[in-house]
């Protein structure tokens, strides 16, 4: 099991913070020092859509030229800027074998750990 995500985002900390109160062991996978595998990024993209892992409600997308938020228009234009700027990737990404949990809520963890 890993958790996606950078560790100073408040989510991303509330989602830590949960998965150590259950006991869950989990890796956790940096976006900011170890990158985003193009290969990962469309294989969950294709799990979830691409415009679901598109975060466009936070400063980074806001503090994107009108050009540079046109190319997350397309699927391949919305990858590349999420590989370029990984904090355009909404946050945490879990996965749990197949499974993959984009955000996070005490209710959404709570129904995939305890369905």
């Amino acid at each position: 099991m890993t958790l996606h995500g950078i560790p100073n985002c408040t989510t991303v900390k509330k989602a830590r913070a949960w998965l150590a109160e259950q006991g869950h062991d989990v890796a956790f996978h940096d976006f900011k020092k170890s990158g985003v595998d193009a290969a990962w990024l469309k294989r969950v993209a294709a799990q979830t859509g691409w415009q679901a892992l598109l975060n466009i409600r936070g400063t980074t997308w806001r503090g994107l030229s009108p050009a540079e938020q046109a190319t997350a228009g397309t699927e391949a234009g919305a990858l590349a800027l999420m590989q370029a700027k990984p904090s355009l990737i909404k946050r945490p990404v879990l996965e749990r074998g197949d499974q993959v949990v984009l955000g996070f809520s005490d209710a959404q963890y709570h129904a995939v750990f305890h369905p």
